[in-house]
């Protein structure tokens, strides 16, 4: 009688759900969230979220205008290195303002942003986390109409300590410069910041021309980008990870960072 009656119990039991998920974000401007005020400017870290399982959460640390530098001087790697845990995930992008050398409190030489980088997987190691390196995303920057590197010592230099201490990498230096590449100089405007101020974007009422952030449509297709590279990875988080969601793929703003 125990045995009839306890297999139906089980026959029956819902499927556990799956564990909670974070992945954290330490990055800059390129990835940062936004307040609706800023829009259309958006980052590919808000998107990122249209890209992961329910069970997934996105702690979006990046923050404008800083490199690794000023992330570690300011404190921020010590609040994530607080709030890491075993099983959480850590994606590093940083390049675009290690390189900005007339910009004293951002500027990182290559061999500190090499080390800059270390601490950041230290860090993740402490923690029990994954830790997962970015090159730096693209700029638009096309010469003769074609898209050049960006940030071209800083991606090697990202490479380089990836291969040295076997840390995972997506190269979203070279994905997204192809991205740009296909999509042609002007095409690629729509995706960064490139407004009159007859446009009417909210952010940006006289009009802007940015090559280096993104567009709500730019910030969808670089979060696609790396969601791609995470879906790839042989992490844990990469099951809960898909790509080409229709959020990352659609054609239209949707007018903020909705991933309906």
């Amino acid at each position: 009688m125990a045995i009839a009656l306890v297999a139906p119990a089980i026959m029956g039991a819902a499927p556990a759900s799956p564990a909670p998920m974070r992945i954290f974000i330490a990055s800059d401007s390129t990835a940062q969230d936004y307040k609706p005020e800023r829009y259309p400017q958006s980052g590919w870290g808000t998107m990122l979220r249209c890209a992961v399982a329910p069970n997934v959460s996105v702690e979006n640390r990046a923050i404008g205008g800083r490199s690794t530098n000023s992330f570690i001087r300011e404190g921020r790697l010590d609040t994530i290195a607080a709030d890491l845990r075993k099983g959480d995930t850590l994606l590093i992008q940083f390049g675009h303002n290690d390189a900005s050398i007339d910009k004293p409190e951002r500027y990182t030489t290559i061999d500190q942003y090499r080390a800059n980088l270390r601490r950041f997987l230290d860090v993740a190691s402490r923690a029990g986390a994954k830790a997962v390196i970015l090159t730096p995303v693209a700029r638009r920057d096309f010469k003769d109409g074609v898209e050049q590197p960006s940030f071209p010592t800083y991606a090697d230099a990202a490479r380089q300590v990836a291969r040295e201490t076997r840390t995972p990498l997506i190269d979203l230096g070279k994905t997204s410069q192809a991205w740009v590449q296909a999509a042609g100089p002007d095409a690629a405007k729509g995706y960064y910041l490139h407004y009159t101020g007859a446009a009417g974007a909210p952010g940006y009422p006289a009009g802007v021309a940015d090559d280096t952030h993104f567009s709500e449509i730019g910030a969808r297709r670089v979060a696609d980008l790396v969601a791609t590279g995470l879906h790839r990875l042989k992490l844990p988080i990469a099951r809960y990870v898909t790509p080409g969601t229709p959020a990352l793929t659609r054609a239209t703003p949707a007018g903020g960072p909705s991933c309906g």
